[in-house]
């Protein structure tokens, strides 16, 4: 076979670039370079004075992390996809034929980035940038909370009982630590009610409960550009409306918090008016008594804009396949808020290229 050439390898990049490669434009629109500094104060490598081998390229690695949350894949796959792809090559400043990171470094990395609290600085870090930049949160904000699905745990009831009462994997398991290894004890179970359509017939079907275990992503988005602007990482039993005051944010220009009839309480309205927001929050089916027209016509013309967030959840569970395949709900965060900083960075560059073409 014949063996191409660096100028084969340069036409072909080109060409990968005149189709619309979505990498080469993410990297141009998000500064990935500004997050060096948090990067290098988390990971606190030394300055390489006592010999071994050089740790690649902290952004480069942030990059990896990005790239694994957008097509939801595990390490291992990623140490093949790495050089496997041009693309990707390209996007993380890796050099085709030179080493590149295993599985294993890239764990390590990630476990580093946990252990240091560095998503949400992260996180909020993009977000200044995107106010800066001019995407303030604008429009009022939209809550809501989505159950991200974990490896189910089959345990007996003595041990669920312990579990719920705070008991660690090794207390649990103490003479079977290879088995404690691998149970998640903050992960929990709950049920998810999914409404039944109406028949063709007229007649009211049966609601479905759906028993779901796992952990709860709860997210605040601007109503105006839909930009996750706050979030916080649950197990999935923790109610909905506990939430609201944990993600709702001070500074969007406009006062209205929408919400569906979880976040709906006396505790949680009290607080949204002392803290000068107005409440557009679905308002519940009076007890014993009909749902009244005006009713629903005010919860309808509100699901309209609070639609809006499920499609930030749908992006996240379709398209970039959002699991949880980690133990422990440290690990699990470090998965979920870099799936919401990989939505952000994708959303901006939708935005970007609207103004551009428009």
């Amino acid at each position: 076979m014949k063996q191409a050439g660096l100028f084969g390898l340069s036409d072909h990049l080109k060409r990968l670039s005149a189709n619309g490669d979505p990498l080469e434009a993410l990297g141009r629109i998000v500064d990935f370079e500004g997050f060096r500094v948090i990067l290098d104060n988390a990971l606190a490598y030394s300055d390489g004075s006592k010999g071994g081998r050089p740790p690649y390229d902290c952004v480069s690695m942030f990059k990896i992390l990005i790239l694994a949350a957008q097509n939801n894949v595990a390490d291992a796959r990623m140490e093949y996809l790495i050089r496997d792809r041009l693309s990707w090559l390209r996007f993380l400043g890796f050099d085709l034929g030179a080493p590149t990171p295993d599985a294993n470094t890239i764990r390590l990395f990630r476990e580093k980035l946990t252990d240091a609290g560095t998503l949400q600085v992260l996180f909020d870090a993009f977000d200044h940038r995107l106010r800066t930049n001019g995407y303030l949160a604008m429009g009022g904000q939209i809550v809501d909370a989505t159950l991200i699905a974990a490896p189910k745990q089959r345990n007996t009831q003595d041990e669920r009982d312990a579990i719920k009462v705070g008991k660690t994997a090794q207390e649990v398991w103490p003479d079977q630590p290879a088995k404690a290894a691998q149970k998640d004890t903050d992960a929990r179970w709950t049920v998810k009610f999914a409404k039944a359509r109406m028949a063709a017939n007229g007649k009211p079907q049966i609601d479905i409960a759906i028993p779901s275990f796992g952990y709860k992503n709860h997210i605040a988005i601007d109503q105006r550009f839909g930009f996750i602007r706050k979030a916080v990482v649950t197990h999935g039993a923790r109610h909905d409306g506990s939430q609201l005051r944990e993600v709702v944010t001070t500074n969007n220009t406009a006062s209205d918090v929408w919400g569906d009839t979880a976040y709906r309480s006396k505790t949680n309205e009290a607080w949204l008016a002392a803290h000068g927001r107005v409440s557009r929050i679905h308002r519940k089916k009076p007890k014993g008594k009909p749902r009244s027209e005006a009713l629903r016509a005010a919860n309808r013309t509100k699901s309209k804009i609070r639609a809006r967030v499920e499609h930030v959840f749908a992006q996240q569970k379709a398209h970039m396949g959002l699991f949880i395949r980690t133990i422990g709900i440290k690990r699990a965060e470090t998965k979920i808020m870099l799936a919401n900083l990989a939505y952000n960075m994708q959303r901006l560059l939708f935005h970007e290229r609207r103004a551009a073409t428009g």
